[in-house]
């Protein structure tokens, strides 16, 4: 099984990460490429997830240096301050991978008057889409890592324009270094690939990280199209690079390993795009799919971050959109005006709490539901909001998902709230 270190998503790793000073840990990669290990960042006390800070990458050459990725902006200036320490010279030009904010934040720091920002075609298009929902972004961030109300990890905070764009290929010579710029689409439709030949380096920025990907993130996004990872990390495959250089999480190193590692990931991202399309065929609904698809062990790529039924119910509904096949979903009534009902039938909260409380031992996530059931005829019934509170702690305890965490994380400071009440 590989390591599950997941860098800028563990809160253990932060630790790891930096020096007595509290700074980032740089690793000189050769090549006068230098990295600063992105670190977690979480600021909801004991119970916040780590925002996933993005790693930077400081390229040297003797006409300049390139910066590819600036991290969050929390991070940024001690990135900054870090890599400055190891190599002199005029930022020339910042690439981005691609446009969310643990990626953007630290441009202004960076940027001189003469600094290239170069980013895909997309890059604007995707920027407006996130401010556009920036309320309903900040409000599931907050959620999601633990930070309040205040806190977003979308790049609708970030105000700056690309200085260039490029469709499908670009090049950028300086001091006799070449960056390739390719389009990748996966974690965003802007994503791209720096590919430096010379040194048969490839940075891939989140289209590949130490867990399977998040084709669909709880916080919400555009569909991430599974055959667009698997067409883009075969594009990268193709290159034959010996150094990959995620912007999440280390570097790999040797050309075998690499080849290893990037085919494991795009079959894995295949297998389970194709199961879903074949269950899908075969008449099978998405709560089915998601129980029985798993990956077989040799494609096991771990799920500290992105998760299997996430990524299922992702590439079902991207497929086909929202609608069941069943009529009553068809209107504005949602399910949950009918539990008032079953909670009178069933005798009221009380009993309903202790369906909960019976079944929690055996099917916490069952139990959850009741839990719902019994709150939506009575927000306040205090025996309902302690077995829920029990729920949730335990699928916490249970839990190695960084996202999952998270929103159990709210949940748990949702009922807290509610029993102080």
């Amino acid at each position: 099984m590989p390591r599950r270190i997941l860098a800028a998503f563990a809160v253990v790793f932060a630790a790891s990460v930096a020096d007595a000073r509290g700074q980032p840990r740089v690793l000189d990669l050769g090549h006068g490429i230098y990295e600063a290990v992105g670190v977690a960042v979480g600021t909801g006390g004991d119970r916040s997830v780590a925002v996933p800070a993005s790693n930077t990458f400081l390229v040297t050459t003797t006409d300049g240096n390139v910066v590819i990725d600036t991290s969050l902006a929390a991070v940024a200036a001690a990135h900054k301050q870090a890599l400055s320490g190891k190599a002199a010279g005029t930022i020339k030009a910042i690439i981005l991978t691609h446009a969310h904010g643990d990626h953007t934040g630290g441009v202004a720091l960076w940027r001189g008057g003469e600094t290239a920002i170069i980013a895909q075609r997309n890059h604007q298009e995707f920027v407006r889409y996130q401010r556009r929902l920036a309320g309903f972004f900040a409000q599931r961030n907050a959620a999601q890592f633990g930070f309040g109300a205040r806190g977003t990890i979308g790049a609708a905070a970030v105000a700056f324009e690309p200085t260039r764009t490029f469709d499908e290929r670009d090049t950028l010579a300086l001091g006799g270094v070449t960056f390739e710029l390719l389009h990748t689409p996966g974690e965003t439709p802007d994503h791209l690939t720096v590919w430096i030949p010379q040194f048969k380096a490839a940075f891939v920025g989140d289209n590949y990280y130490e867990s399977f990907p998040n084709l669909y993130t709880l916080r919400g996004t555009q569909p991430r199209w599974a055959l667009d990872y698997v067409d883009s990390l075969n594009k990268v495959l193709a290159l034959g690079p010996e150094l990959v250089l995620p912007s999440h999480g280390p570097p790999i190193q040797g050309r075998e390993e690499v080849t290893r590692r990037l085919t494991q990931y795009r079959d894995a991202i295949q297998y389970v795009h194709d199961a879903t399309v074949k269950g899908m065929n075969d008449g099978k609904d998405v709560f089915t799919l998601m129980r029985e698809i798993k990956l077989p062990p040799a494609l096991d790529v771990g799920e500290s971050y992105g998760k299997l039924t996430w990524s299922i119910r992702g590439i079902y509904e991207g497929y086909a959109g929202w609608f069941d096949g069943n009529p009553s979903t068809m209107f504005e009534t949602p399910p949950r005006a009918a539990y008032p009902d079953i909670v009178a039938l069933a005798g009221g909260s009380d009993a309903i709490a202790a369906r909960a409380e019976t079944l929690s031992a055996t099917d916490p996530v069952r139990a959850l539901t009741l839990t719902d059931v019994a709150l939506a005829a009575d927000p306040s019934h205090r025996r309902t909001l302690e077995v829920r509170l029990k729920i949730l702690q335990a699928l916490d305890r249970a839990s190695r998902n960084s996202n999952e965490r998270g929103w159990l994380a709210a949940g748990i400071r949702d009922v807290e709230t509610r029993l102080r009440k």
